[in-house]
């Protein structure tokens, strides 16, 4: 019989995901990590774990402590029911609320309090897993966790739990090494602090669990913790239970050959039902899912196509009654019926912005498009910095950002420019 064990990233609860539309009203409260925490319990019970691992910022903010308590008694409560133990690290969000809650909720048992490597065993059908944990004792940290000691092996497998900045050297939380963390002998390293779910593998897994449900537009993708089955003395499988019920899912669509911009909206029906499919093969299927759609391909209608679907994305485009499905995002990246780099040889604006596309296209480390690129990224600095802004969204200002938002202002530019350029009165 397999031991297994169900391993939690970041929870972050008492926080409300953040770019959620008002169109979903009060069903805002079911997308967030206090629902993504009860599937959790509800994951670990049905699936017959023997215990759950929280990897760190379980608790959002020390005001949201009496939230949490609430929360994590009543799930923990249901756990140990189930004969399941629960272990946890605190991270930099819940230093100083996660010893507390750990003191008043029964069953919570927190690991290598005060920055000090702690290790418990756990026994079941003839497995046996040492499950090493270490927390943070401040808020910071800036020395690695195994500059002051390292867990020392155990019998069976041997697990660390832990929060931290991997390969970040000069970090405030925690940096470790890839190769430091290999270097201490453990079987694998389940982490938390970092939102992106890793590559997470047997028989020797080393990566980031990611968050258990998006907490912002920007954590796009599949989410939920990750089941480690062990077999005759070596991690067999380690398999992402997805079940965050709220998904922020990149999605493309190709407008080559449209006739007519209402047939967008036809194409993307279809890419709906596709995602529909998929989702509900998940192990517990989202309730809400936020489109960042991209449109692509060859078309003359990219104007028009978008304001096509900037009527759809007010909707809710679900076909499953207990779903809804709205467009959080739309960008252009489609190409002219008539090739870039012909429309660059002409010395008018067209031209110009075909040129500007086309720099897009090329290496990062083009001359030409760094220039371009970082002139668009200190104007959206210090655009995003205008008082204006504050209470909005934060905006992500990375390199990806900035072509991103270029290519969709020229695609629509030279769209426009190229429509009234065919019209009779132009």
């Amino acid at each position: 019989m397999p031991l297994k064990l169900l391993a939690v990233g970041d929870l972050h609860l008492g926080r409300t995901p953040a770019g959620v539309p008002s169109v979903l009203g009060e069903s805002v409260g079911r997308l967030g990590p206090d629902a993504a925490w009860r599937r959790v319990v509800d994951t670990a019970i049905a699936e017959s774990v023997h215990a759950v691992a929280l990897a760190g910022d379980l608790v959002d903010h020390d005001q949201d402590f009496f939230e949490a308590q609430r929360l994590l008694a009543a799930g923990i409560e249901r756990l140990l029911e189930h004969g399941i133990a629960v272990f946890a690290v605190a991270g930099n969000h819940d230093v100083d609320v996660l010893p507390r809650l750990a003191r008043t909720i029964p069953g919570l048992q927190l690991l290598g309090a005060g920055g000090r490597w702690q290790r418990e065993q756990l026994e079941a059908g003839g497995e046996t897993l040492s499950l090493h944990g270490w927390s943070f004792p401040a808020r910071h940290v800036h020395g690695s966790p195994l500059e002051r000691g390292q867990p020392e092996s155990g019998p069976g497998v041997n697990l660390g739990l832990l929060h931290c900045d991997l390969d970040a050297s000069g970090s405030r939380y925690a940096p470790v090494a890839r190769a430091a963390l290999q270097s201490t002998g453990l079987d694998g390293w389940l982490l938390g602090h970092i939102h992106k779910p890793g590559a997470l593998e047997a028989p020797n897994p080393i990566g980031y669990l990611g968050s258990v449900s998006a907490l912002h537009p920007g954590e796009t993708g599949p989410r939920g913790p990750w089941c480690v089955t062990i077999t005759n003395g070596r991690i067999e499988s380690v398999d992402q239970q997805v079940l965050a019920p709220l998904r922020w899912q990149p999605l493309s669509l190709d407008l080559s050959g449209i006739e007519q911009a209402s047939e967008a909206e036809d194409r993307l029906l279809e890419r709906i039902v596709d995602l529909e499919r998929e989702l509900d093969r998940c192990h517990q299927p989202p309730l809400a899912v936020g489109l960042r759609l991209t449109l692509t391909g060859r078309t003359g209608l990219t104007g028009a196509a978008v304001e096509q679907l900037r009527q759809a994305a007010t909707r809710n485009l679900a076909g499953r009654s207990h779903r809804q499905v709205f467009i959080d995002r739309l960008l252009a990246a489609t190409r002219p019926e008539q090739a870039l780099e012909r429309l660059a040889k002409r010395n008018d604006p067209i031209g110009m912005a075909a040129q500007r596309l086309l720099l897009l296209d090329q290496q990062a480390d083009d001359p030409a498009r760094r220039r371009l690129v970082e002139a668009a990224w200190k104007r959206a600095g210090r655009l995003a910095a205008e008082s204006r802004w504050n209470g909005a969204r934060p905006l992500v200002l990375d390199e990806a950002f900035v072509v991103e938002q270029l290519r969709d202002v020229g695609v629509r530019l030279l769209d426009r420019m190229l429509a009234q350029q065919a019209r009779p009165d132009a």
